[in-house]
């Protein structure tokens, strides 16, 4: 029996049109929630929001872009009420070694990733304030947790969004605004497989040494030796998001298939 713990809330949910966003997008859906389809993908994200019916609509948001973020909260208190949970999921991936990748591969990479949630973070306060509290899901990733090779800018974004979701759990914890992060370890989802495309992949540099990354070894060395599912993600995002985790904030949750336990032998 699928529980209601978003029954009446407002959520919404960046770089929601596919992979983990839309996951997470059908999780809160089936739990009650109304809901914000956030993403730059128009058609796909269009097409998730008519699926779910009039509990959904699709916002065009680019998360580097504040006035985005504006209009972006102002529309999803217009129609549905003050926002009460925010999933900042949308992010980019450019693997290369440091040294050849170019400071606007870097800076784009952190735009995304990083800015970008701490932009999302300051746009929902007021509206979470309105709603008298709230809960903000960051997801990181277990690259937040240690070095990968071959990905520097990547993991230089998911360590700085350890450091800002703990300050805003101190900052926001008066208003009753919960601030967690999720680390998944390989998941299932555009990002991972052949087609990754400009929405999660930056630009392959060809005269980068590391352009692609051998995931399926990685996920071979595993403890638990397969990518997740997006719903399993997405059962950890909802928990975080629900007042079952109604006393945890600024804390970090796993779900890596063992990655960080190191290769089995």
């Amino acid at each position: 029996m699928t529980m209601r713990r978003f029954e009446g809330r407002t959520v919404i949910v960046t770089g929601g049109a596919r992979g983990m966003g839309a996951s997470h997008v059908r999780g809160f859906a089936d739990e009650g929630a109304s809901l914000v389809v956030a993403d730059v993908l128009e058609d796909e994200g269009r097409r998730l929001a008519d699926e779910i019916g009039e509990r959904a609509l699709y916002q065009h948001l680019d998360v580097t872009e504040e006035d985005q973020w504006a209009a972006t909260v102002e529309n999803a208190e217009r129609a549905f009420g003050p926002v009460s949970v925010l999933v900042n999921n949308a992010g980019v991936l450019a693997p290369g070694v440091i040294e050849h990748t170019p400071p606007d591969t870097w800076r784009r990479v952190l735009d995304v990733n990083l800015t970008g949630q701490f932009l999302g973070i300051r746009a929902v306060v007021p509206s979470m304030r309105r709603a008298e509290g709230g809960s903000i899901v960051n997801v990181s990733s277990v690259t937040g947790l240690k070095g990968v090779a071959g990905i520097g800018a990547y993991v230089a974004s998911k360590w700085g969004l350890r450091g800002l979701t703990r300050t805003a759990a101190l900052e926001l914890s008066r208003d009753g605004i919960r601030v967690n992060s999720v680390h998944p370890g390989s998941v299932r989802t555009p990002m991972t497989e052949p087609d990754r495309s400009e929405s999660s992949l930056l630009a392959d540099d060809d005269s980068n040494p590391v352009t692609r990354l051998d995931i399926s070894r990685m996920v071979e060395q595993l403890a638990i030796p397969r990518k997740a599912e997006p719903e399993e993600i997405t059962r950890q995002v909802l928990f975080l998001a629900s007042d079952e985790a109604s006393f945890s904030t600024g804390a970090e949750f796993v779900a890596d298939g063992g990655d960080l336990l190191g290769p089995v032998a």
